[in-house]
């Protein structure tokens, strides 16, 4: 198999961006073996030390080991400045980018994609906002466009949803996609109350220490607003979506649930409304027990969709973790990567 370069940019190098140029490095002979490429860091950016970039490649290691104003190479005072400035094939895109505008990362992806660069990201509020414009935007330049860990970190969603049921019509769609409240409402059907639930998926790493985005809806609210991009082409407001988080369940409620035979899920739900509508929710729910759902513990997430012809089709796996989610990120880059050896 001939090998063939593959021109990558880092934009963010937080947890998920240094998991992937680790990867690249550990796995830089595989990736030349079995898929047929090689990677090439050609740039990486950050808020605080701009763009750095080399055209013969930076070395990951080095760009592990210390600052980015340490490395030798050509510089920019902001990412967008090197996007426009730079030959790449792939913009790997992993800054935080927050529900106000989905910014820095939105402007980045919009000027990787008008550049004919492809772009992968892990970035949920960006796509959230304006998912379907960048699709429409990368379809229209022919150029990939993958978000696989904005929604269930590592695990295939996305692709299963849109490659693998290309064709079909999506009707509707009930998931489990916040492991934190998940956990949480895990625990407290083990007897712990809400507080210390809530504080242990603190002492794991899986909420922060300001836990609004996943006990009162907001990051399962994002990816609600991905999937109706995605996968039913339809781009929701925040507005639009029905939302209300875990913080009002207690241990009554999950009890009296339990008692009738069901538990209580945070569930993100989608549905077709008429003829161009879609209708969002975002909410803790009664699953009856006989529900493919209501056996989705702990950190686990999972998604049911219901299509046209095929009926419904189940997705489950991790949902929470920076490793998965590099891992997500990775799978999106060498999909990507794949698909322009083949294309040339």
């Amino acid at each position: 198999m001939v090998s063939r370069e593959v021109r990558i940019v880092v934009v963010g190098l937080g947890t998920v961006g240094r998991w992937l140029v680790g990867a690249l490095h550990t796995h830089r002979s595989r990736l030349e073996s079995r898929y047929g490429f090689h990677p090439k860091l050609v740039a990486v950016a950050t808020a605080r030390d701009g763009f750095v970039s080399r055209a013969d490649g930076l070395d990951p290691l080095a760009v592990l080991d210390g600052r980015l104003e340490a490395l030798s190479g050509v510089r920019f005072p902001t990412a967008l400045d090197g996007l426009g400035a730079i030959e790449a094939d792939v913009v790997v895109e992993v800054t935080a980018s927050p529900a106000e505008s989905g910014e820095p990362g939105l402007t980045h992806m919009r000027e990787a994609l008008r550049n004919r660069i492809a772009v992968v990201t892990s970035n949920k509020w960006p796509i959230a906002l304006h998912g379907l414009e960048l699709v429409e935007l990368a379809r229209a330049q022919g150029v990939p466009f993958r978000a696989e860990s904005t929604v269930m970190s590592g695990t295939p969603l996305l692709r299963a949803l849109v490659d693998g049921l290309a064709g079909t019509t999506p009707i509707a769609l009930r998931g489990i996609l916040n492991a934190t409240a998940n956990f949480i409402l895990t625990r407290m059907e083990e007897r712990s109350t809400y507080e210390d639930a809530l504080v242990e998926a603190q002492a794991r790493g899986l909420a922060e220490r300001d836990p609004a985005a996943d006990v009162e809806g907001y990051d399962a609210m994002a990816k609600a607003m991905i999937l109706a991009n995605l996968v039913f082409e339809h781009q929701l407001r925040a507005d639009d979506v029905v939302r209300r988080g875990i913080v009002d369940v207690d241990r009554a409620q999950v009890d009296a649930a339990r008692a009738a035979g069901a538990r209580i899920k945070e569930l993100v739900t989608l549905e077709r409304s008429g003829a161009t509508g879609l209708t969002a929710r975002v909410e803790p729910t009664l699953v009856p027990v006989t529900d493919p759902l209501a056996a989705v513990d702990g950190v686990a997430n999972a998604v049911v969709c219901r299509t046209k012809p095929v009926g419904e089709v189940v997705v489950s796996g991790p949902g929470a973790g920076p490793e998965l989610a590099g891992q997500g990120v990775f799978s999106d880059l060498i999909d990507v990567a794949v698909a322009r050896r083949r294309s040339r």
